[in-house]
């Protein structure tokens, strides 16, 4: 696990300031504390920060092949290094080292950029091939590693994070508009945007070849949904999974520092920790975090889970947030990120980067085996569906005209007016058109997106149910530019290698040919997964309600950080202002005292917003 950042002229033949690459490098020190190294040849600049993981003594990078005519540097792991090293060792490849960076080396050479299909793990990585004059740079099936890059004046600049790009001075530092207002909709700015103009985000599953003057970005895989395949018992579906998870564990689980997990109490890192036990060679330690708040502490089932497994338990409970660290938090992420979830993360990670390098996670498991709430409102709310469009928006659009807008249900009213995919940016995003319209300064509405284009086409599947077309936007989306840049950035931020066994795309395309019935079964959720677990953890921890990972936001925007939330956003000099409607912000933060309308996850939104443009980045 490590931070990669390059230099290329691909359209004029100027030398690689080696200064500047070093500067772009030093700012993702946090991602690779244990070494660094480079690679610079004329128009070519590759930089690379390390955390050793596999191959303490010889795995430094830059990795070359025989000639040394190709050269990578590489942040992930690739789980399945050691198969793929035998079978290059019995085509004749000679390997220096045993890590598994250059096992990709030898595997380029030997099958180009269709490489990418043999690999199982989480990765980004840039190649050059010199005899080829090409530069080929790749991100992994679900997005698990971060890619930022430009393309301007005839140079290609990348890095793993927008901070390191940001050192170049080509790079302009000028608010993306349109990516902020992707940003009050959906929440985060998701791929291919950035919040800078002319900074990109690689989409996951993606490759890009610059060669012969040209930047060309290809799909290489996309994820599956097909339900129609041959049908199988229940008792064959289970055993299936359950071997594709062992195999998964098994093969994440490889390293050569410790391994920890984190352990929530929910489902999903319940079953994680029970397989890691099951096939460590020593107890294993589990990290924990908790809340007084009793609605969203977990931290009682987390115990029973250590126990029942021998585990090294570790927690933290936060009672309050240390508002001293918020800008802290803000500026490290680079780039406006609207999920409370973070701070928790922030805090777990750091707690479990004191003991171990490694550890394994339970996300992604809602998001396959159909775990949200929100995919059985999609069953519920299909009714609307029946009514002509028309009639739905002229009903609905009068009951939200009539209703104030501090109406509790103002939320229900709208969504009920909007098609699917517009009803699932409602769900999942923080502000909806109609509250972005009013959010906005006048000068600055011409910016306003009300196309919900992120979440379009995952809705038009006929073959497919309501649910299973909420997992197929959430695995594209939610999934890939919330969940794992949230823990990617804190994770790393610690020196802390996340691994996630879920998202190994077997069981990825495994998941998504299960017939819905083996995924929600009534009014069970998750039910494959929960069959796997009867026989692991306590029957508590698998009836219980679910839980969301998040801070108390409801409770703490209304009472204690009520004031803090006022003084940042209703400033005289507040940056927020620039672009937004004071009056409108200050309306928000009243209903939500008031307890009309849950209005933290808007509030929250905007605090990280202001504060994110209060951190310099901008120019």
């Amino acid at each position: 696990m490590c931070g990669i950042s390059g230099i290329y002229h691909y359209g004029k033949d100027v030398p690689v300031d080696r200064s500047m690459l070093e500067q772009m490098n030093d700012a993702i020190s946090h991602r690779g504390p244990d070494g660094y190294g480079f690679h610079v040849d004329g128009k070519i600049g590759l930089g690379h920060r390390r955390l050793s993981i596999i191959d303490l003594a010889e795995g430094d990078q830059p990795i070359y092949n025989h000639d040394g005519s190709i050269a990578i540097v590489f942040n992930g792991e690739i789980y399945n290094y050691r198969e793929l090293r035998e079978q290059l060792l019995a085509l004749g490849y000679v390997f220096k080292t045993h890590s598994d960076t250059e096992v990709i080396v030898h595997l380029y050479q030997e099958k180009g950029v269709a490489c990418l299909e043999e690999l199982n793990g989480m990765f980004c990585f840039a190649i050059w091939d010199n005899n080829r004059q090409r530069l080929f740079v790749a991100r992994d099936r679900l997005g698990e590693k971060p890619f930022y890059y430009s393309k301007e004046n005839g140079k290609f600049l990348f890095s793993s994070e927008l901070k390191s790009l940001a050192k170049h001075p080509d790079i302009k530092r000028t608010l993306n508009l349109q990516a902020m207002d992707d940003y009050l909709s959906y929440g985060y700015v998701p791929a291919p945007r950035s919040i800078f103009d002319g900074v990109h985000k690689l989409p996951a599953a993606h490759y890009l070849l610059v060669e012969n003057g040209n930047v060309a970005i290809h799909r290489y895989w996309d994820i599956p949904f097909n339900t129609s395949g041959a049908v199988k018992t229940e008792g064959e579906y289970v055993e299936e999974l359950k071997r594709l998870l062992n195999e998964s564990v098994n093969i994440r689980l490889r390293s050569d520092v410790p391994v920890g997990a984190f352990l929530s109490g929910g489902i999903d890192s319940s079953l994680m920790v029970a397989l890691c036990a099951q096939q460590a060679e020593q107890p294993i330690s589990t990290f924990s975090v908790g809340f007084h708040e009793q609605d969203f502490d977990e931290l009682r089932y987390a115990k029973q889970v250590a126990e029942k497994y021998g585990t090294k338990h570790n927690e933290i409970i936060l009672e309050s947030l240390d508002l001293s660290m918020f800008p802290g938090i803000v500026e490290h992420f680079d780039e406006p990120f609207g999920d409370a979830s973070a701070i928790p993360t922030y805090y777990v990670t750091k707690m479990a980067a004191e003991k171990v390098k490694v550890c394994i996670s339970g996300d992604a498991g809602d998001e396959l085996f159909c775990g949200y709430e929100r995919y059985q409102y999609e069953t519920l709310e299909k009714e609307l569906d029946l009514l002509p469009a028309k009639a739905r928006e002229l009903f609905f659009g009068l009951l939200d005209k009539l209703s104030p807008e501090s109406f509790f249900a103002k939320g229900r009213i709208r969504r009920a007016a909007s098609s699917q995919h517009e009803r699932w940016q409602r769900k999942m995003g923080a502000f909806d058109n109609l509250e972005r319209a009013n959010l906005y300064r006048p000068e600055y509405q011409q910016h306003l997106d009300q196309s919900a284009w992120y979440f379009k086409g995952y809705f038009d599947r006929p073959d497919l149910s309501l649910p299973e077309q909420g997992m197929l936007a959430d695995q594209h989306t939610y999934l890939t530019d919330d969940i794992l840049v949230k823990v990617d950035r804190n994770s790393m931020w610690h020196g802390l290698e996340v691994r996630v066994p879920f998202l190994d795309h077997r069981i990825v395309e495994f998941a998504n040919a299960l017939p819905m019935s083996m995924k929600m079964r009534g009014m069970t959720q998750k039910y494959i997964v929960k069959e796997i677990l009867k026989s692991l953890v306590p029957e508590e921890i698998i009836t219980r309600p679910k839980r969301g990972f998040g801070l108390p936001l409801k409770h703490w925007l209304k009472d204690e950080y009520y004031e803090y939330s006022r003084e940042l956003l209703l400033a005289s000099d507040s940056k927020v202002a620039t672009y937004l409607n004071q009056s409108y912000i200050e309306k928000i933060i009243q209903w939500n005292k008031s307890g009309k309308r849950d209005m933290s996850k808007r509030i929250w939104t905007l605090m990280w917003l202001e504060q994110w443009l209060r951190s310099n980045m901008l120019q």
